[in-house]
């Protein structure tokens, strides 16, 4: 049995099972064990951003074409995108949240919005 906290040493009182001498000692070794963890979904999630701004700054209308270079010039990283959406005709949408791209051949890519995104 563990009688100080994890966190700050603290003498434990209570419970024989209690690992932290608060919610802000449990919360902090929480955050600590996570922290790598965080760091990458973060990462992941501002380049997911990135390439939605991306997106809707090149398309304000909701539809339009634009060339491959235009997006890597702006930053744009084809990898990284959250959903795709097959059509019947066997086309791959790929969405980065509500803002989806195509590509439709010679490096050109159609741009979309998906107004029904949330289902």
């Amino acid at each position: 049995m563990n009688t100080t906290c994890l966190v700050c040493g603290e003498k434990l009182k209570g419970r024989r099972d209690k690992k932290f001498c608060s919610d802000g000692c449990r919360a902090h070794y929480n955050n600590e064990l996570n922290r790598d963890a965080n760091k990458f979904v973060a990462r992941i999630n501002r380049i997911l951003r990135k390439n939605r701004r991306i997106l809707e700054r090149l398309n304000p209308d909701g539809k339009t074409k634009v060339h491959r270079d235009r997006l890597l010039e702006e930053g744009f990283k084809f990898s990284y995108y959250t959903n795709e959406y097959n059509t019947k005709a066997g086309k791959c949408y790929k969405f980065c949240y509500e803002q989806g791209y195509l590509d439709i051949g010679h490096k050109m890519y159609a741009l979309v919005v998906r107004k029904e995104y949330v289902e």
